[in-house]
């Protein structure tokens, strides 16, 4: 099988792209052919580039951007060459709105290409994607079409231009692109996810939708944790949402505890300069076999987001190396963090909470937490697994191409 694999990235700027590549290296293991469209960057992997990637909004001017942001006529020309040459039999599309665009799918439609869609977050119902207003409230004001609300409470970073241009393509590709129509399958990553989608698309009740959670390749032995290490770790972008002053507040209040930020982002010196105690480290960006090994040897991750988390990587990269979480019970989370058996949960934006957790986790006997680490490990060889993705993505393709051949 010819799959034609699109994203807006080509590199590892969050978990999304991660699950991109990942997915590539599992259909290319099985015998399948894999072929890329995506954007040009200086920070592409060379792994699968090609003649036919576009420019990125990013190096046009403002204007120019903004329209592209709505209808990308440079990826639309791009993307049916590469179709012509290449002739894909199907199509599966990661992140595309405000990059490539909702226009690409008209030239998959016109060459009869079958469609899948993974919803990594929520740009498909909600302009800011996020669900929250500028000041962090969860927000779902959206639902019913009413996406002029993103403009009139600035939900994308409290900026007036920024939220019209997502509100306007948000009509735009409802107006014209027909999305629900013109995609044949969605993979949701999470139960909460597709839940959440459902109540704003009823639609999708009449199309072929999975769940299946993010996976990553069978870790190395080397990077499975063997002993309780001596910080608690986040990883991730530092940035509003993820509920990292809740995080710091709470290590605040526990100075024989250390914490370990991993990751920049926009609100890190702010967040730096929030942090006062001695326990609270920024060790930076990590990546490849550093991060790996942080992971390992730490005693928990925290995840104490503050908006829907869909299907987090951090808690599926450390369940993996029998890392145990203590997660916000927000979004998909609780799906994956399993309480008392893989980890502990608390309400977001408790700091008495995510200390209560804390202290949980610190009276944990070393046969506890080996017990709480071997039942991580098991749960991502159960959900997290390539043959299980592998298996429920190709039930996907072949239903939907036995559909194309009928």
């Amino acid at each position: 099988m010819k799959v034609l694999l699109i994203n807006n990235f080509h590199y590892i700027k969050g978990g999304s792209e991660s699950v991109y590549f990942n997915m590539a290296d599992m259909l290319t293991k099985a015998g399948h052919q894999v072929i890329f469209f995506s954007c040009l960057s200086p920070n592409n992997t060379q792994y699968g580039v090609n003649s036919y990637f576009v420019r990125s909004n990013g190096d046009m001017n403002p204007i120019c951007g903004a329209i592209r942001y709505i209808h990308n006529r440079e990826a639309k020309a791009s993307l049916e060459r590469l179709i012509v040459a290449e002739r894909p039999d199907i199509a599966h599309i990661h992140l595309f709105w405000g990059g490539l665009s909702s226009s690409i799918l008209s030239v998959l439609r016109k060459h009869s290409i079958p469609v899948v869609h993974t919803a990594h977050d929520y740009r498909m119902i909600c302009p800011a994607y996020t669900f929250r207003k500028q000041n962090g409230e969860i927000c779902e004001e959206c639902l019913g079409g009413k996406y002029y609300n993103a403009l009139l409470n600035k939900c994308s970073k409290g900026k007036v231009l920024h939220s019209a241009l997502m509100t306007v393509e948000m009509y735009f590709r409802e107006r014209f692109a027909k999305p629900v129509e013109a995609i044949d399958g969605f993979v949701f990553v999470s139960d909460f996810s597709y839940r959440k989608h459902l109540q704003f698309i009823p639609q999708l009740k009449d199309k072929r939708c999975i769940v299946a959670h993010n996976h990553i390749p069978e870790i190395d032995s080397q990077f499975i944790s063997s002993k309780r290490g001596d910080y608690y770790l986040f990883f991730g972008r530092l940035s509003h949402e993820k509920g990292l002053k809740t995080l710091i507040s709470a290590f605040s209040a526990l100075p024989n505890c250390k914490l370990k930020i991993v990751g920049t982002g926009p609100q890190e010196m702010e967040l730096k300069a929030f942090a006062t105690t001695p326990n609270i480290e920024f060790a930076g960006y990590m990546s490849g076999e550093k991060l790996k090994q942080t992971i390992r040897d730490c005693k928990f991750i925290i995840v104490p987001s503050e908006w829907y988390e869909n299907n987090p990587m951090t808690i599926i990269e450390a369940s993996a190396a029998g890392i145990p979480t203590i997660g916000a019970t927000i979004g998909g989370i609780p799906e994956i963090v399993l309480e008392g058996k893989t980890g502990y949960l608390f309400t977001p934006k408790s700091t008495t909470e995510l200390t209560d957790a804390i202290n949980r986790a610190e009276s944990l006997t070393e046969s506890q937490y080996s017990e709480m680490s071997r039942q991580c490990r098991e749960m991502a060889a159960e959900k997290f697994s390539e043959k299980s993705t592998y298996n429920k993505i190709m039930g996907l393709y072949t239903s939907i191409l036995n559909s194309y051949g009928s």
